[in-house]
């Protein structure tokens, strides 16, 4: 039994009569403690397929399954990081972590809380902003206290859909370093959406594409057998890092031209109608009769 599940999922929408298939035949097993990255195009349904994971959507067939239990809600036990900061922009940083671990560990004293608050601030670096509002700090420092808020609740698997795709190269290089560092402490369940070939290498013990949308699936995934942990320093001289990256581009490119050559034999016939005439009927002035008339000036 796997730890995380999908197991013949299909999620489509709109009316019965003109539905959309998003995802199709989806099957992923997650194993405890594996770190999986999904690597996909954008709009080929990757966000989707993580709120499948999280509890935030039901499939229209199939089963989303956390040890061996149906997922029918979003609970703590599985911990979503989403693309935006989803940051409340009233609290500091220090009050939004605290709402988390009282929503989920309401019997904890406010020096627990604190203390609790104060111990994942500390681990992605972000103490010494504690007391700011989100609007006072970068992009980096928001998506590091939107990790913190994630990682308070205790979450037994971490789920994290692209939470890096908006920083720079190099605020993006840190947090990947901070992520990983606390994986191999804590030895958490990961499964992260990316659409970056050298961080799901970089990052990942097993890599999964998710091939074009409408109705996306998951491809057969790549092993990454390297040692941890990982220098980013040393990667490219690692062989098994430049074969991995050069298969995984190559898989990725063709499947896109693979889609742009279905899209192309697709002709729509249109319907032969014509438009129909919506200019308007050219006003009348209100006075224009008084323009016929000459209108001498008074006489002194």
């Amino acid at each position: 039994m796997s730890f995380l599940e999908l197991k013949d999922v299909d999620v489509s929408f709109g009316p019965p009569t003109n539905r959309v298939d998003i995802l199709k035949d989806i099957n992923l097993s997650v194993e405890e403690n594996e770190f999986v990255a999904v690597i996909g195009f954008s709009g080929s349904g990757k966000s989707t397929l993580m709120n499948l994971l999280s509890g935030l959507q039901l499939p229209v067939k199939g089963e989303s399954s956390f040890k061996g239990k149906a997922i029918k809600e979003p609970g703590p036990e599985l911990g979503m990081m989403f693309q935006n900061y989803s940051l409340l922009p009233w609290l500091s940083v220090g009050d939004n972590v605290k709402l988390a671990i009282n929503r989920v560990f309401p019997t904890l004293t406010k020096a627990e809380v604190h203390e609790k608050m104060l111990h994942y601030v500390k681990m992605v670096k972000l103490d010494h902003a504690v007391d700011k509002k989100p609007h006072e700090l970068s992009g980096g420092m928001r998506q590091r206290a939107s990790l913190s808020r994630t990682l308070s609740l205790d979450p037994e698997v971490l789920l994290l859909d692209e939470p890096l795709s908006a920083l720079d190269a190099l605020t993006r290089s840190e947090l990947q370093d901070q992520i990983l560092n606390i994986w191999e402490n804590d030895k958490r369940t990961v499964v992260m959406i990316t659409n970056d070939v050298d961080e799901a290498v970089l990052m990942a013990d097993r890599i999964v594409p998710l091939t074009m949308g409408p109705g996306a699936t998951l491809s057969k995934g790549f092993v990454v057998n390297m040692p941890r942990p990982r220098d980013r320093h040393t990667l490219n001289d690692e062989p098994e890092f430049m074969r991995l990256k050069s298969e995984i581009t190559a898989f990725m490119l063709g499947l896109n031209k693979e889609s742009k050559e279905l899209k192309s034999d697709v002709k729509v016939t249109m319907p032969d109608v014509q438009p129909r005439d919506f200019s308007l009927p050219i006003a009348t002035p209100r006075f224009s009769h008084l323009q016929s008339k000459h209108i001498s000036p008074k006489k002194k």
